[in-house]
């Protein structure tokens, strides 16, 4: 089962390796993406970017193995990972993701001529000739995509979120470009936060949750779906339970009949289209405190599952629009 969320998140962001406003639950992913694409771009307008584009030959990347040598200014990148918006967020363009880059409606503009490519799609990668290959510890055909181009590797959550971004950019010689990013996004998180607990309250929870494939999860402080910006960026609270049984592996899988024991006074219902109602046409789900007060944000899992930098800003935009309204 962990194996299967990892490949989620990261490509479920494993992820499962995270709406409608606080008084309704329509999804505006077309509003919040478009603020998300001019953050990014404000965010990006940077001097180094004229020199890192001019730059050519290799630079030395330590990479979670070691030094290694990656190209200075990678034109042809292969991203088998789930940071593909972090990419883009530096204003790079892959020529290959994966499905689950493909599939993420904050992306469809920009990966629109873009192969889909996978870990197993050997021949049709080294068509491509990329000049770097991106992947994480999850992976398959590693040894292989070396001997294609320049391999990094990253794990899932080896280091926080908001590192994770620097690092890709180290990788692709923008790390001034990603550190900038990651400062301006704290900075708006932080502000966005107090706003919303002004308006909810201090000691309001929210509990975020996703059904995939017929199952029921609920995740932690670090899993994509928003959690990284919910409970680090913007510091509300977890409700104890949820925390407790998410402390091990991130995210649990439980049944409807408990989920009232796990359910904060907001619900941040992650969904996937096809199994939604069953859920949410159930007793149980509608006798919810936050269900009849209307405090459930519903997002489309397709868009929430990644932390990467486009997606967090997609994520904040959507949360000011869903708790404030703005």
């Amino acid at each position: 089962m962990k194996k299967a969320l990892i490949s989620l998140m990261m490509l479920f962001v494993i992820i499962l390796s995270a709406c409608g406003n606080n008084s309704n639950t329509s999804n505006n992913a077309g509003t919040e993406n478009t603020a998300a694409t001019n953050n990014a771009g404000a965010a990006n307008a940077s001097p180094s970017a004229d020199t890192a584009a001019e730059a050519t030959g290799n630079i030395t990347f330590q990479s979670e193995s070691g030094p290694m040598e990656v190209p200075a200014n990678p034109q042809r990148i292969v991203d088998l990972s789930s940071y593909t918006g972090s990419l883009i967020s530096l204003g790079i363009t892959p020529i290959g993701v994966t499905n689950w880059a493909k599939d993420n409606p904050n992306f469809t503009e920009q990966l629109k001529d873009v192969t889909e490519v996978s870990e197993e799609d050997l021949e049709k990668i080294l068509e491509l000739e990329p000049d770097l290959i991106i992947g994480t510890e999850t992976t398959k055909n590693i040894d292989k995509l070396k001997e294609i181009a320049p391999t990094v590797i990253f794990t899932y959550n080896k280091v926080d979120y908001l590192q994770q971004h620097i690092e890709v950019g180290k990788a692709v010689n923008k790390e001034k470009e990603a550190t900038a990013w990651v400062e301006d996004f704290k900075a708006r998180a932080a502000q966005i936060g107090k706003d919303i607990k002004a308006k909810i309250g201090e000691d309001s929870t929210v509990t975020v949750i996703e059904n995939f494939d017929k199952e029921l999860y609920m995740f932690g402080d670090a899993w994509g779906r928003g959690t990284e910006i919910l409970y680090q960026a913007m510091g509300l609270k977890m409700p104890q339970k949820v925390k407790d049984m998410t402390l091990k592996d991130g995210w649990y899988a439980l049944s409807l009949e408990v989920l009232p024991e796990y359910a904060g006074d907001y619900i941040v219902f992650s969904q996937s289209k096809d199994t939604a109602g069953s859920i949410t046409e159930t007793e149980t789900y509608k006798n919810i405190p936050a269900v009849k007060n209307n405090h459930v944000i519903t997002a489309d899992a397709r868009g929430f599952y990644f932390n990467d930098a486009y997606t967090l800003d997609y994520q904040l935009n959507f949360f000011k629009e869903q708790f404030l309204g703005q």
